[in-house]
């Protein structure tokens, strides 16, 4: 057994390596030695269970290379040719740049996040937000977390807690990473209490429910599926009217936080938040980074009353918004202020864009790639759990694979060497051709893509 270990090299044998020794400029000599130990115990347990050990210049070039990786951010930016808009693996909603100048100025300074400038005292961070967000959706108030299931389980725990909220069955739903209605409740201390069928809710199922213990009526958006055929359910104004007849709260969880109208666009219609507050409703809650094109958050508005109960919880304190952040959200609300949220926002630039300006561009990247490469016509979607079923016209950059057997899998290298490429890109991979879409492409982004495709391209013809 000994003799499996002859060929590691000791710690000190490694530091006085130069190769290792010039790490030394780049980090601390205490990291430096605990990255040495490190892979040393790791090499130590390989050989313990039969591996080799490598030689003694492999260890040290791979030990540089960790190294190295260190200071290789792991959350880089990448190009987005998926056709998907709000892609939720890839950041959700990309941010103006006026929001991201926003969170520069805040970011290398102090602000008045909570200080009140007027009365030299302390101030809320609310206060920069939310008169603009009364302003644009009728609300009497509003209050901003850290993203949207916060802000649903704030509400439901400040205001239901040991109660009943009543939920179509239809709307129970789960969405991405594993958020579920009914353990949202769950965790808030609320009991669930679910009424009418899977595709079928009457207002009479919602009224029949309500008990002496009934906190809330509670809508929820359905995000990424849709029932369709033989279905019924109860609009929001008709569940807001019950609930004041029967003095009850109602709750609208709108999901991706739309403030403008979705069928000037062909797409299905896609709740507003101003629709909800119009309709009576206590609180709406959606997101920042959906619909909204802003940065992650969770945004509450409607009742005065009701906000307030939820600005005084003490998980309103755990689940706030940072500074940066805030500063994004507040620029992004300007840009519907200001009436310039399709020139200005991406996910709105991107929804708008003539399907001719995307068939353009789309020309000129295939024109740059030659004969590997045509523009196709397909459809981008939404994304992000909004417009569930909806889709976009637009037009794809479809390479095919290579003929022969082994086509398939140099398709599927084509497509690594895209997500490893600098910047990476990512697209899809549908009836053996990877498929661009530049609907979903920043258009400053067009030459970089178009680089990195011909680059990727090289280099599986090579392989």
């Amino acid at each position: 057994m000994e003799n499996r270990f002859r060929g590691l090299p000791s710690v000190d044998r490694v530091l006085s390596d130069d190769r290792i020794r010039d790490l030394r400029n780049l980090y601390s000599e205490g990291l430096v030695t605990s990255l040495v130990r490190n892979y040393l115990d790791e090499l130590r347990h390989l050989i313990g269970v039969g591996k080799g050990c490598p030689p003694f210049d492999s260890i040290v070039e791979t030990m540089v290379a960790n190294a190295q990786a260190l200071r290789r951010p792991n959350l880089r930016p990448l190009i987005n040719a998926t056709g998907v808009i709000i892609h939720t693996n890839l950041g959700r909603a990309p941010l103006s740049r006026e929001a991201v100048e926003a969170m520069n100025l805040v970011a290398r300074s102090y602000s008045n996040l909570e200080f009140d400038l007027q009365a030299g005292d302390r101030g809320s961070r609310h206060a920069h937000v939310e008169n603009i967000l009364c302003q644009l959706t009728g609300a009497e108030a509003a209050i901003v977390v850290n993203n949207n299931a916060s802000a649903v389980l704030l509400g439901l725990t400040a205001l239901a807690r040991r109660k009943e909220v009543i939920v179509s069955r239809g709307q129970a739903v789960e969405i991405g990473g594993g958020f579920r209605i009914p353990e949202v409740l769950r965790q808030s201390g609320a009991k669930l209490v679910e009424v009418g069928t899977t595709n079928r809710t009457y207002l009479a199922d919602y009224e029949q429910a309500v008990t002496e213990r009934t906190a809330a009526l509670l809508r929820v958006h359905s995000s990424n599926f849709r029932v369709v055929g033989f279905t019924q359910s109860v609009a929001i104004g008709e569940l807001a009217a019950l609930a004041n007849r029967l003095n009850v709260l109602c709750l609208d969880d709108l999901g991706s936080g739309c403030l403008l109208d979705t069928t000037t666009f062909g797409l299905d219609h896609e709740p507003t938040v101003q629709e909800s507050v119009a309709a009576g409703v206590g609180l709406a809650f959606f997101s920042g980074d959906k619909l909204l094109g802003g940065p992650q958050a969770g945004i509450v508005v409607g009742k005065k009353d009701l906000v307030d109960k939820l600005k005084r919880h003490p998980l309103a304190r755990a689940v706030r918004l940072d500074k940066l952040s805030l500063a994004a959200l507040v620029a992004t609300l300007f840009h519907y202020l200001k009436g310039e949220p399709l020139d200005k926002v991406p996910v709105w630039r991107m929804i708008s864009m003539p399907v001719a300006e995307v068939d353009r561009r789309a020309r000129d990247l295939a024109q740059a790639l030659g004969e590997v490469a045509e523009v196709v016509p397909g459809e981008s979607v939404v994304g992000g759990g909004s417009i569930p079923g909806s889709t976009i016209e637009t037009r794809l950059v479809a390479i095919r694979a290579p003929s022969g057997e082994r086509g398939p899998a140099r398709l599927q290298e084509l497509a690594r060497r895209l997500r490893t490429s600098e910047p990476p890109c990512v697209g899809r991979i549908e009836h053996d051709r990877l498929l661009l879409d530049l609907r979903t492409v920043l258009p400053e982004e067009d030459a970089a893509l178009g680089a990195a495709v011909k680059s990727s391209l090289a280099g599986v013809a090579r392989s």
